[in-house]
């Protein structure tokens, strides 16, 4: 939504694909624009994002040379954070 003129604003699948697990409530992104007609986003330079699921860290996992380990966040995105991360943390 434009927070001028509260128009709402709507993209085309392809122009916004990668960047779709980054979109949350409330989360002021630059539209670009071309001509008039939206081309592409620039979002914050942070993005704060709840984890949903990750498995607790193991004692010793760092001895192994793994200091990360997967986590899925609220919008689906699956990605690597340090071990002492948890389920509920944003």
């Amino acid at each position: 939504m434009d927070q001028e003129t509260f128009d709402t604003i709507t993209l085309r699948p392809m122009s916004w694909a990668t960047t779709v697990f980054l979109l949350v409530d409330n989360v002021l992104v630059q539209v670009q624009k071309f001509n008039g007609g939206p081309i592409g986003l620039q979002f914050p330079p942070h993005v704060e994002l709840t984890v949903t699921s990750t498995e607790p860290g193991v004692r010793g996992d760092t001895a192994s040379g793994g200091v990360t380990k997967a986590a899925t966040l609220e919008t689906g995105l699956e990605i690597r954070v340090p071990l002492f991360i948890k389920e509920g943390e944003r």
